[in-house]
């Protein structure tokens, strides 16, 4: 794993700490947590609670920023974390095709929380794009 992946799993597990409910990486970064490669992470999908990201997000320093709707996904909240060296998308109240997603599974990878493989891989074939059907086949192949 990168070193600046690293170090930004790492602030986010140190700015997770105060949340209430559960929380998720999901996406590119949770395909790498469970040792897919060659997995690319240009940022880090983070879904949390509504009332966590409005308790966690602003003493980071980010605006709540509505989600912007389209076809496939809308978020609540969908708020940018550039302060570390890889950047953090947080979205609060993440729906995929019109249905509120909260995964059934949470595991601990290296301090930060992802649902397991084979619910990452049902989410990652649910939202259906080229990209990340792509990450459901290395993810195969690392099971």
């Amino acid at each position: 794993m990168p070193p600046e992946l690293r170090q930004t799993l790492t602030q986010v597990a140190t700015a997770m700490i105060p949340a209430r409910d559960p929380w998720w990486i999901i996406g590119s970064a949770a395909v790498a947590l469970h040792g897919a490669s060659p997995v690319e992470v240009r940022d880090i999908d983070v879904l949390l609670g509504v009332a966590d990201a409005r308790r966690i997000l602003p003493g980071l320093g980010i605006a709540l920023t509505p989600g912007t709707p389209d076809s496939r996904f809308r978020s609540d909240f969908y708020c940018q974390w550039n302060a570390p060296p890889v950047p953090v998308d947080f979205m609060a109240g993440f729906h995929a095709f019109g249905e509120l997603l909260i995964p059934e599974t949470r595991e601990s990878v290296g301090g930060v929380f992802v649902p397991s493989r084979e619910e990452l891989l049902t989410i990652l074939r649910h939202f259906g794009r080229a990209k990340d059907l792509e990450r459901a086949r290395l993810l195969e192949l690392a099971m």
